[in-house]
């Protein structure tokens, strides 16, 4: 059956668990969906993070810009004020993607107002990490290392630089930086109390780790070797920057991308009046929210919907919130994970192959469906429709053929049930997951198109994640009236773009399979 038309102009792709969940997926699916109706896809927007965000959409890696990138006809690729972005990045991104055909530059604005990250923000996330682990003897945080918390704290702390500064004069900006470089190597030395071997080390991590993050760039001639040396941004003595290299690599990437800076806010003020549609691609997801999340492990940014109006700079208005998942949760950090599979069960062994982040090759840890975190996050955050991804790694292999779980509710020491994800950590780390069984499926579904010729036993999961899930969004009330339910708009049978199923049927005929 045909599913409603979404409910606004302004559509937010949002993560609904702990990130890597396929949101940059979604984005060519909407904008094939309103693909000659009268309200195109003409904008896509990055609203949140940096660099440490990685979206994969049609193959395509990405980290600093949007997945719109695949879609050729949106004709507007933009970076909102709410992103910390390092203009190198934004050029070691670009031209391989120029190179292979993909036109961004002359689709390309960035927000005057989005703030300028550098050297001094990777070197301090280093250090912050350094610190943990030997001064407080604490377990590592695992930060992408890209410098994103230390450049939003400089919003915080009212020292930014943003992208208006390259439309500038030379002479401000590099005041403006040389007053973060100081700042960074005194926090590094003497609050961070990094020895002179690890402040050595940083310039040398991160040099292999963009390095191996540009690989192709590398071997397509894109880039040389060379381009992504950080050890010539150390100074002669240590604790020092070589500060003049730094300012001029920096002053150079930002002032060539000055015809790319400008108004995002009025550009999309505008696409609106004309009738077209912008999409919000957020990074992280819900539960790694600042404010909303479990620190340390949380991002340094606001991650799910009413983030779109600060970063867009627009009034707010209706908004048509997608909702991302997988079919099974996934981890990162030292996260308290109630779900956690046994790393030895067949199934756990199966998905950690190919579970690994898009930004920084990390191996993710992987769990049982959570629909508690999951319903949380829809209940509190809003929500219109669902999308959930990669159900066909669930498909039975090898010598397993046990029972799918979902997490239905948390229990305390004492047999009581909690429904909802509590605050307190402390408690958290007391509570054990209720799990309801399902039974899986051997049969291939990374071919399948249609929702009616999946296994009934795979139609049953689904039905039931969905079921579980808006037990949770709806607990203590009453439901939606059927018409009114969200919908589970797509559903992810592989990893490429192709492997999508778009006609599960509507949520009130769904459940009633479970």
């Amino acid at each position: 059956m045909s599913l409603p038309p979404f409910s606004s102009q302004l559509i937010a792709d949002v993560g609904i668990s702990l990130g890597d969940e396929g949101k940059g997926r979604l984005i060519p699916e909407v904008a094939d969906e309103l693909r000659g109706t009268p309200h195109p896809v003409s904008v896509v927007l990055k609203v949140n993070g940096g660099a440490n965000s990685g979206h994969t959409a049609g193959g395509i890696k990405l980290n600093l810009l949007p997945a719109g990138v695949v879609v050729r006809d949106a004709a507007h690729l933009c970076i909102g004020s709410g992103v910390v972005a390092d203009p190198r990045k934004i050029w070691w991104e670009t031209r391989p993607l120029e190179q292979k055909g993909y036109a961004v530059l002359s689709r390309l604005l960035i927000d005057e107002r989005t703030l300028v990250s550098d050297v001094t923000h990777r070197l301090l996330d280093l250090a912050w990490e350094d610190y943990r682990v030997n001064v407080l003897a604490e377990e590592a945080r695992g930060s992408t290392g890209r410098g994103i918390t230390p450049a939003y704290l400089d919003e915080v702390g009212q020292q930014q630089i943003t992208y208006s500064d390259f439309l500038g004069g030379p002479n401000y900006f590099a005041r403006k930086l040389a007053q973060r470089a100081d700042r960074a190597c005194r926090t590094i030395q003497h609050v961070c109390r990094v020895s002179e071997t690890a402040w050595a080390s940083f310039f040398d991590k991160l040099t292999a780790a963009e390095q191996r993050a540009n690989a192709e760039a590398i071997e397509l001639g894109v880039f040389a070797k060379s381009d992504y040396d950080f050890t010539r941004f150390r100074g002669s003595l240590p604790f020092t920057l070589n500060l003049e290299t730094l300012t001029e690599a920096c002053w150079s990437a930002g002032t060539a991308l000055a015809k790319n800076i400008g108004e995002v806010r009025e550009l999309i003020l505008r696409e609106v009046a004309a009738g077209r549609t912008i999409i919000g691609e957020f990074g992280q997801a819900f539960w790694l929210d600042k404010r909303h999340g479990f620190s340390p492990n949380v991002t340094a940014s606001h991650t799910y919907t009413p983030e779109f109006f600060e970063s867009a700079g627009v009034p707010v208005q209706r908004i048509h919130t997608f909702g991302v998942a997988k079919a099974y949760d996934t981890k990162v950090g030292t996260h308290t994970f109630l779900t956690q599979m046994d790393d030895a069960h067949p199934l756990a062994v199966k998905l950690k192959r190919i579970e690994f982040g898009t930004s920084t090759g990390r191996q993710r840890m992987v769990g049982w469906f959570d629909a508690v975190e999951k319903g949380d996050a829809l209940r509190y955050g809003g929500f219109q429709d669902v999308m959930i991804n990669k159900s066909d790694a669930l498909t039975h292999s090898g010598d397993w053929r046990g029972d799918l779980q979902i997490c239905v509710a948390y229990e305390d020491p004492s047999g009581k049930r909690c429904p909802h994800v509590p605050r307190n950590e402390a408690v958290r780390k007391t509570l054990r997951p209720v799990y309801t069984r399902h039974p899986g499926w051997s049969e291939d579904i990374s071919q399948l198109r249609r929702f009616a010729d999946l296994p009934r036993n795979a139609q049953r999961y689904v039905a039931a994640m969905m079921r579980s899930t808006l037990d949770v969004a709806y607990a203590g009330g009453v439901w939606p009236a059927a018409d009114s339910l969200p919908n589970l708009r797509y559903l992810g049978v592989g990893p490429e773009p192709s492997q999508i199923i778009k006609d599960v049927p509507a949520t009130a005929e769904l459940i009633r399979l479970g």
